[in-house]
C-alpha cells in the first residue's frame, strides 16, 4: 500500500496538487508547493488471505435493558396488585379508573392519543435499533489467530499510534488523525521539505503503521498534507 508496484493488488496513487503563483505566500522560499493529498482504499493495506476475519464487538446494552426491565417490572406488578384486588372485591385503583374514563372520552384519532402512540412507537424502535445493531463502535476487531481468543483494539488508541508514527516523518510539524472503522483520513501540516516528498513518507510510515494494527477489516487511508498558515 505504502508503495505502488505493478501487478493486480497494486494501488494507483493520486495526488491533487495546488500550485500557489506566490512563492512568498508559501511560507519559505522555494517551496511554493501548498497541498499534498491522495486517498487509497482498504485493499492493498494487507496481502490476500493474511489474518483471519472477525466480526464487531456487541454491547450488552445494560442501561436500555436494565431500565427496560424495571419499567416493565414496575407496570406489571401495578397491574396484577390491581387485578389481585378487584378480584378480591376491593375497588380499582384510582389511576386505572381515571385511564378508563379518560380513553373513553378521547376518540382514537385524539391528538393527544396519536402523540401517545407515536411516542411509544419511536421508543420501541430504538429498543428494535438498540437490538440489532452491535454498539462498541469505538472498539475495532484485531485479527484472529485463534477462534479462542478475540481482540480489539480501541479507536482512540489507534488514532495515537498512527499520529506518533506519522510524527517520525521529517518535515512534519503537526499532525491530525481520524480513526475511523473503514477509513483513516490524516492531515498533516509540513514546514519544510516538498510536499509531494512528505506524503510520500507518510503513506509509507502510515501504511505500516496500519498493518502492524493487526486489524480485522483493515480501513482505507487518505492522507492530506499542507503549509501552515503565516500569522501575520
Amino acid at each position: 500500500m505504502s508503495q505502488p508496484h505493478e501487478g493486480d493488488n497494486s494501488t494507483q496513487r493520486l495526488p491533487v496538487i495546488e500550485q500557489n503563483p506566490d512563492p512568498a505566500a508559501a511560507g519559505a522560499p522555494g517551496l511554493d508547493q501548498s497541498v499534498s493529498a491522495a486517498d487509497y482504499d482498504a485493499a492493498p493495506v494487507l496481502a490476500a488471505g493474511e489474518g483471519g476475519k472477525a466480526g464487531r464487538f456487541w454491547s450488552v446494552r445494560r442501561i436500555p435493558a436494565g431500565l427496560l426491565a424495571l419499567a416493565v417490572l414496575a407496570a406489571a406488578g401495578l397491574l396484577l396488585y390491581d387485578i389481585a384486588a378487584v378480584r378480591a372485591h376491593r375497588s380499582a385503583m384510582r389511576w386505572r379508573i381515571g385511564l378508563a374514563d379518560w380513553l373513553a372520552d378521547h376518540p382514537v384519532d385524539d391528538v393527544a392519543v396519536l402523540a401517545g402512540a407515536g411516542a411509544v412507537a419511536l421508543l420501541g424502535a430504538w429498543l428494535i435499533v438498540l437490538a440489532v445493531t452491535p454498539g462498541l463502535r469505538g472498539i475495532l476487531p484485531m485479527r484472529r489467530e485463534s477462534a479462542a481468543v478475540r481482540a480489539g483494539l480501541d479507536r482512540a488508541a489507534a488514532a495515537l499510534v498512527l499520529r506518533d508514527r506519522a510524527m517520525e516523518v521529517a518535515g512534519i510539524q503537526s499532525v491530525r488523525v481520524r480513526m475511523g472503522r473503514t477509513r483513516v483520513v490524516v492531515r498533516a501540516l509540513s514546514h519544510f521539505r516538498e510536499l509531494d516528498d512528505v506524503r510520500a513518507d507518510l503513506d509509507a510510515a502510515l501504511g505500516s503503521g496500519i498493518r502492524e494494527l493487526g486489524l480485522a477489516g483493515p480501513p482505507g487511508l487518505a492522507v492530506h498534507v499542507s503549509r501552515p498558515v503565516r500569522k501575520g
